[in-house]
């Protein structure tokens, strides 16, 4: 494993544990395979891990796992405070109290205010008292280090950069969205700042793990021996302001596999090959793709059922496969159709709570129709509808 320092020298792991992902059982995390993934991270040198209080189970996963096998030293836990929830003081010290329950710690290495999106944002907590809240906690060592995530746009970021003394922040970053978000000249104006910065949907929700098949052609001839997913974390490990990548591995061989790429990358790693097969795959996936989602789940739950993320997931994948669309068909009505409750985007009453919340900015609502129109043709509902009264 290779290590980049935080502001204080700290190594932090280039990859990182990103804790929304574990694994689910019967509607709960699986704890023994979640134990074990952790672990084998820890064992391969991860000490960074990624959780939120709004994530299901996550935290208090996470702190099981290290009490119960000695290793808080070991690691950095970083969680975050739901900024958008809060509107006092007392709450504020509800929820950090019940995170460090849930993590069965005493202090959090890396705290977050989680999800800005716009500078008014910081403008209420600071209304709040937040300043005065935090500094209250760095000085009895409850939190170690400061910083936000972020999911809005460029300019904003810089003026949340400039708003206190941040000691990182997180942003979402990848070869498909170089230029959203804060994209590249946040990342940049961070790294000239002293910031560092974790990085999250590094692979954008799988999609640059699983590209369409003629990108998998273009890497197979490359001779490069790259994997898709390998090659996306090459290019962020390439720049020097990336500090930390996150990762939601949910199998021990994604484990192994990221580890083993993360202890050969570093700053100018990249070949000149490696960068055409960026630009290839990035021109192939967005031609295909018919919704930027990450399937991130800030939009869930939806209050009617809907399965916001799974419906898109497998819209794009129809497309993505050029004109093979029988088969992500097929899966959707497997795995959403044949569900107790379904999940459909045809449940959807037009509400809009889901758009208030996706960090990408998504037409949700429009985009359920089209999806709907695309995955459920008529001979597909009549033959979903059959199904689910036999079997369901």
């Amino acid at each position: 494993m290779l290590y980049r320092p935080d502001r204080c020298g700290k190594p932090i792991s280039q990859l990182g544990y990103g804790c929304m992902r574990f694994t689910k059982k019967g509607g709960a995390i699986d704890y023994e395979k979640a134990e074990r993934e952790v672990l084998l991270a820890i064992e391969l040198g991860v000490n960074y891990f990624d959780t939120a209080y709004i994530y299901p189970g996550s935290e208090a996963c996470l702190g099981r796992i290290l009490a119960e096998n000695h290793c808080r030293e070991k690691v950095y836990i970083a969680t975050k405070l739901p900024q958008y929830m809060l509107r006092s003081q007392k709450a504020m010290d509800r929820v950090f109290d019940e995170e460090l329950s849930r993590l069965r710690t005493d202090y959090i290495d890396y705290y977050l205010m989680h999800m800005f999106t716009d500078y008014a944002e910081w403008e209420r907590l600071q209304a709040l008292g937040i300043e005065a809240w935090i500094d209250q906690r760095k000085r009895d060592g409850r939190i170690r280090n400061i910083g936000f995530s972020y999911h809005g746009g460029t300019e904003m970021f810089l003026k949340l950069l400039d708003a206190y003394d941040w000691d990182f922040c997180q942003i979402q970053y990848n070869y498909l969205d170089e230029h959203a978000q804060a994209g590249r000249r946040g990342l940049q104006a961070a790294q000239d700042k002293g910031i560092p910065v974790i990085i999250m949907e590094p692979l954008r929700g799988g999609k640059l793990a699983d590209p369409p098949q003629e990108a998998r052609k273009l890497l197979a001839r490359s001779g490069e021996g790259r994997s898709a997913a390998e090659l996306g974390f090459r290019w962020l490990w390439d720049q020097s302001g990336v500090t930390c990548v996150l990762s939601g591995m949910n199998s021990e061989e994604m484990v192994r596999e990221n580890a083993q790429a993360a202890s050969q990358a570093q700053p100018g790693c990249v070949s000149q090959i490696e960068r055409a097969l960026v630009e290839d795959i990035r021109g192939i996936i967005r031609q295909r793709e018919r919704v930027g989602c990450t399937a991130c789940g800030y939009c869930m739950p939806c209050p009617k059922g809907v399965d916001i993320p799974g419906n898109f997931h497998y819209y794009n994948l129809m497309f993505m496969e050029g004109r093979k669309k029988r088969e992500p068909r097929m899966e959707f009505a497997r795995n959403l159709g044949l569900r107790k409750e379904s999940g459909f985007a045809s449940q959807c009453v037009g509400c809009g709570k889901c758009e208030r919340h996706c960090p990408q900015h998504l037409p949700i609502r429009q985009k359920l129709k089209e999806a709907d129109q695309a995955l459920r043709p008529l001979p597909y509902k009549i033959g979903i509808h059959i199904a689910r009264k036999i079997m369901v």
